[in-house]
């Protein structure tokens, strides 16, 4: 059973959804007299279609290539020829800091230009800040 969100919850969650982990949310909800788990609010964002991530300056192949309109294979593949510097997570899960992805974008390879420049710079700016 869950209990229904508050509006006042709902502001909270969307006033701090893109600039706080959900370790903070739940903090400042439960300053704020609300009681909801980090599972709760992840859940919650990920239903609203905000990014979970732990640590905001970084960003999983999956996340970039979502946002870039890519398949993960291909930040995959970049990681994997040393255009991308990643740190890996798991097995099969890398985790690209954003000022790494921002230096890839400004210097990106020869081969890779072309296909750079054609990405929306609204995008590239939401990722690397």
């Amino acid at each position: 059973m869950s209990i229904k969100w508050t509006e006042p919850e709902l502001a909270t969650l969307y006033e701090m959804a893109e600039t706080h982990t959900v370790k903070q949310i739940a903090f400042r909800l439960k300053r704020r007299g609300f009681h909801r788990t980090e599972l709760a609010i992840a859940n919650k964002l990920y239903a609203l279609g905000y990014s979970t991530r732990p640590t905001l300056d970084n960003y999983s192949c999956s996340e970039i290539a979502r946002n870039l309109c890519l398949h993960p294979s291909t930040i995959l593949y970049w990681i994997k020829q040393g255009w991308l510097k990643a740190k890996k997570r798991s097995v099969s899960c890398y985790q690209v800091k954003s000022r790494d992805l921002k230096q890839f974008f400004k210097n990106p390879p020869k081969s890779m230009r072309k296909r750079i420049a054609a990405i929306d710079p609204q995008v590239v700016r939401y990722l690397v800040g």
